[in-house]
């Protein structure tokens, strides 16, 4: 959920920027996931200070009800992505694997946006946590916080997409290229009912969880 990655910028059946374990596994919604991002939220916080404007959690685990693997997204927002390089450097000393071949996020098929709109830099902790780094009003950065304030707000959005990963998971235990496959096109078909959304409910970024 807004954390599909292409390493170029081109359209991708699946995620560069994710790791990838040898089977799916989808756990029932985990009441402890927003605990565990707010203890991440304040280590990333005191470790980068104001070289981020905003933490947020994203992706399944940001979604109660919702199950997902289990591994935390957090979002970092910056004002220029030019600036990631210290950012990057702050999290290895956390311990953070980093990931330089992971430089854009997936572009839904039929639109048109410059590659800044889809730059990004990625980390993570395999199996645990998966850092992804944005610039402040770009597309990417917007996509991931809609697409999960949508899936709290709809829950009939939300309970769709939760059999569809169950599903996926059931019959592709082992083929994640098949997972994802399948996966990102629900995510480009649910980004469209996302903007619907938001413009019926004048939906704004909202602020920094941490």
């Amino acid at each position: 959920m807004g954390t599909r990655a292409s390493e170029r910028g081109r359209p991708r059946p699946r995620p560069a920027g994710v790791s990838y374990t040898k089977r799916i596994v989808i756990v029932p919604p985990d009441p402890t996931w927003p605990a565990r991002f707010q203890t991440v939220a304040r280590q990333l916080r005191d470790a980068l200070g104001e070289r981020v404007s905003g933490i947020h959690h994203i992706g399944s685990t940001s979604v109660s009800g919702l199950p997902a693997k289990d591994v935390l997204d957090v979002q970092l927002t910056v004002a220029d992505l030019g600036t990631a390089n210290d950012v990057l450097a702050l999290l290895a000393a956390l311990g953070l694997t980093l990931r330089p071949e992971v430089t854009a996020d997936h572009l839904p098929p039929g639109l048109e946006l410059p590659p800044a709109d889809l730059a990004k830099r990625y980390a993570h902790r395999p199996g645990e946590l998966h850092v992804h780094i944005r610039e402040e009003g770009r597309f990417n950065q917007r996509y991931a916080l809609l697409m999960r304030d949508f899936l709290r707000a709809v829950p009939a959005a939300r309970d769709a997409y939760a059999e569809i990963k169950r599903q996926l998971a059931r019959l592709q235990p082992a083929d994640t290229e098949a997972y994802y496959a399948v996966k990102d096109p629900v995510m480009d078909l649910l980004i469209a009912g996302a903007e619907q959304w938001a413009a019926r409910t004048d939906w704004h970024l909202p602020p920094a969880d941490a």
